[in-house]
C-alpha cells in the first residue's frame, strides 16, 4: 500500500512510500482510507513545533474517513463494511479528560491517517452519520468536534446567547453553523470581506474585518449592547487573547483552542479576575460527545464547508494551501476507489 512518511521535519520532507499492508490485532480494525481532512495541528506536527522529540519517520494527518476492511477477533461494536471516521483522542471514550489520552492521539503519536490503509483500535472509530460522504465525514473528528466542545460541552450555549469566533478556518465555520442551529448569535472576524460575506450566508449574525477594525473587541461590545459575548472561541492564541478577554462579558467563557498567532506572549490577567472570566482549554472531546454531535448534525442537516479537494498524491500541495491561510472552511484530500 501507499503511505506518506515524514522522514525529517518539514513539509518538503513528506514522501509517498510503499508500506506493508497492515493486519489488525484482536481488538483492532483495518480502515481503508477514502478521505483525509487537514488541520493546523498537522502543520505543527510536520514543522516539529508540536513535539520536537517526535520519533521519526512517522505517518502524519489526524483526520480521516473510510471503510472497515478487516477486524480482530474480539471486535464487536463495529464490523467489516462499516463506514467510519477515526476518533482523534483515541483513548477518550467518555467522562473527564485525562492527560494520558494525549499519548493516543491520531496523527502522531498514535497512527497517522495519510495511508491507504490504517490499523486503529476498534474503540477509536465512529460510524459516519447518515447523509455524509467520505470527504464530508473526514472533516468531523477535529474541526466539528472542537466547535461542538466549545459551544456545547464547555460553553453550554443556548438560544439568544452570543458567540465570538476568530477567523474562517474549519473550526470557526463549524462554530457558525452549529451556533446558528443552537439559535445563538455568532460574530465572526476575518481580514477578508469575501470570506465574511460567505460566513454571513452560512448564518453569522455579525461580521468584523479585523484589518479595517483593529480594535475589534470594541466593535463586539457595540454589537452586544456594551456587555460582550457569552462565549469567545479563541483560535488566535497569544496575540489575540487580550482582545478576546475584552470582548467577553463579565462571567463569560473563553474556549482556548488555537495558536495561530503563537503560544507565548505578554498577558495582562486583570480582566480574568475583574470580570470573573473562565478560560478553558479545548482538546477536542470524547467519543461519546462525537457520537452525540453526529446525531445533532444529521438532524440539523449541517453540511461541512469544503474549500478544495486534492488527490492523495497532492497532499503536500494541500498542506501548503492550509499554511497560506487562504482557505475558507476545510481542505480535503481524497484517495481513489469506491
Amino acid at each position: 500500500m501507499r503511505a506518506y512518511g515524514l522522514e525529517k521535519f518539514g513539509i518538503e520532507n513528506l514522501q509517498l512510500v510503499d508500506a506493508p499492508d497492515p493486519a489488525p490485532g484482536p481488538e483492532e480494525v483495518v480502515v481503508d482510507v477514502k478521505a483525509l481532512s487537514l488541520n493546523y495541528r498537522d502543520l505543527l506536527v510536520m514543522r516539529g513545533t508540536y513535539n520536537p522529540r517526535l520519533p521519526l519517520p512517522a505517518v502524519p494527518i489526524s483526520d480521516g474517513a473510510g471503510v472497515i476492511s478487516a477486524a480482530g477477533g474480539h471486535v464487536t461494536r463495529v464490523a467489516v463494511g462499516d463506514r467510519v471516521t477515526g476518533h482523534f483522542v483515541a483513548g477518550w471514550i467518555d467522562g473527564r479528560f485525562r492527560r494520558e489520552y494525549i499519548r493516543h492521539s491520531l496523527g502522531t503519536p498514535g497512527p497517522g491517517m495519510a495511508a491507504e490503509r490504517v490499523v486503529l483500535p476498534a474503540e477509536a472509530v465512529v460510524p459516519i452519520p447518515p447523509g455524509y460522504d467520505f470527504a464530508q465525514a473526514a472533516t468531523l473528528p477535529i474541526a466539528a468536534l472542537t466547535a461542538w466542545s466549545a459551544l456545547v460541552t464547555e460553553g453550554q450555549i443556548g438560544p439568544g446567547q452570543t458567540v465570538l469566533t476568530l477567523g474562517t478556518g474549519g473550526v470557526s465555520i463549524f462554530v457558525v453553523q452549529i451556533g446558528k442551529a443552537l439559535d445563538a448569535k455568532v460574530i465572526i472576524t476575518s481580514s477578508s470581506d469575501d470570506k465574511l460575506r460567505r460566513a454571513a450566508e452560512l448564518g453569522a449574525a455579525h461580521t468584523i474585518n479585523y484589518e479595517a477594525t483593529p480594535a475589534w473587541e470594541e466593535r463586539v461590545e457595540e454589537l452586544t449592547d456594551g456587555l460582550g459575548v457569552d462565549l469567545t472561541v479563541e483560535t488566535g492564541g497569544a496575540r489575540t487573547l487580550q482582545q478576546s478577554m475584552a470582548a467577553t462579558r463579565a462571567g463569560g467563557r473563553i474556549a482556548m483552542l488555537g495558536a495561530l498567532t503563537g503560544l507565548e506572549g505578554e498577558l495582562n490577567v486583570a480582566p480574568v479576575l475583574m470580570k470573573r472570566l473562565r478560560i478553558c482549554g479545548i482538546y477536542v472531546d470524547s467519543r461519546a460527545a462525537f457520537e452525540a454531535m453526529n446525531v445533532f448534525l444529521a438532524e440539523q442537516r449541517i453540511m461541512p464547508v469544503i474549500d478544495r479537494v486534492f488527490p492523495f498524491e497532492a497532499l503536500p500541495e494541500a498542506l501548503r494551501l492550509l499554511e497560506s491561510g487562504a482557505h475558507f472552511g476545510k481542505i480535503v484530500v481524497t484517495l481513489e476507489g469506491p
